[in-house]
């Protein structure tokens, strides 16, 4: 497995793995170069997949303060791209590779006001930002929201560590997140951090620039495996490569074409950096569009995509409804 020269890999075991809320493990890590860790830094971790390597990224959580012991949380997805399948059957005395930790998602810390979003599993970002404005006497809320209380994680640590700064809604009761509400209560100089699904990002995201609000105010990080349309199998062609591959329910485009020897260029694979683009040729469906690299212009467009998360759907409610052996195509160059 190809990686970053700049990226230094280490060994870590794992010395605890324990079921948090509804599909959600927290996975504890002993690496054998401990590092401080920072709010909103994450770890690369070598996963195994049906016997063939990838890397995956996760939020750390929470660390013990020289980085002795940290702890991840993991999501398990029935349509996720097979690490967190792979995640949750780690068990005590398991070796990992990992990388780490490292930032994309950094705190500012001097800013007036916080306001701190998480949908589902992004409570893991989120977390370790929290406890440090608390502890800087910072003006900060929190909201979170998530499918139910049994698939909230950290629910009561959060509300002990943060009581009325914290603020919970449950799809499953109907309390939903007042998204033009938080963003008409925000001052000019109120900095907003979220990590969650794709829908609840978007929505924020364009509210936010309808605003007056400062745009680099924004700060945010995502997870590749939420988007518009369930997963569903398609094809990929490139026609100057002479090459064409389907694309599995639980793979991503960039990681089809690694498989089939198309060298491709990447870094995050989150949607973030935009280094896995590709230039689209033709495309039957519509393009789910996973990142958030694109502007909503150049979505609409769909000229390009990410490799790394964005996807084609048929458009279906649901991939069950695609008739059997057909998948839709599209139609690509690469760099």
């Amino acid at each position: 497995m190809a990686t970053s020269n700049s990226i230094v890999w280490q060994d870590a075991e794992v010395i605890a793995s324990t079921e948090i809320a509804d599909r959600i493990r927290r996975i504890t890590l002993r690496p054998s170069t401990p590092q401080r860790v920072r709010p909103g830094e994450h770890l690369k971790v070598v996963v195994d997949i049906d016997g063939v390597e990838a890397t995956r990224s996760y939020s750390i959580v929470d660390a013990t303060e020289d980085g002795s012991e940290l702890s991840l949380s993991v999501f398990h997805t029935p349509h996720s791209r097979g690490g967190s399948t792979y995640m949750h059957s780690l068990g005590v005395g398991t070796r990992l590779r990992i990388a780490g930790p490292l930032q994309d998602f950094p705190l500012r810390v001097g800013a007036p006001d916080y306001v701190l979003v998480a949908g589902g599993i992004g409570i893991t970002a989120i977390r370790g930002m929290a406890s440090l404005l608390r502890r800087l006497g910072a003006n900060y809320v929190i909201h979170y929201a998530a499918r139910s209380p049994e698939a909230m994680a950290y629910r009561e640590e959060l509300a002990a560590e943060h009581g009325e700064r914290l603020h919970i809604y449950f799809d499953s009761e109907g309390t939903l997140l007042d998204i033009p509400g938080i963003i008409a209560g925000a001052t000019p100089d109120t900095e907003l951090y979220m990590c969650g699904p794709i829908r609840l990002m978007d929505a924020i995201r364009r509210a936010w620039h309808a605003s007056d609000l400062d745009p680099t105010n924004l700060r945010f990080e995502t997870f590749g495996n939420s988007g518009w349309f369930q997963p569903e199998q398609f094809s990929v062609t490139i026609p100057r490569l002479g090459v064409s591959t389907e694309i599995g329910q639980n793979e991503s485009i960039l990681e089809a074409l690694e498989k089939v020897g198309v060298e491709m260029m990447s870094d995050c694979r989150r949607g973030e950096c935009g280094l896995c683009q590709v230039k689209v040729l033709e495309a039957e469906g519509q393009i789910d569009h996973r990142d958030v690299f694109f502007s909503d212009k150049q979505k609409t467009a769909s000229t390009k995509l990410c490799a790394c998360v964005s996807r084609v759907a048929s458009g279906v409610a649901s991939p069950e409804s695609v008739p059997p052996g057909r998948s839709v195509q599209l139609t690509i160059d690469v760099p």
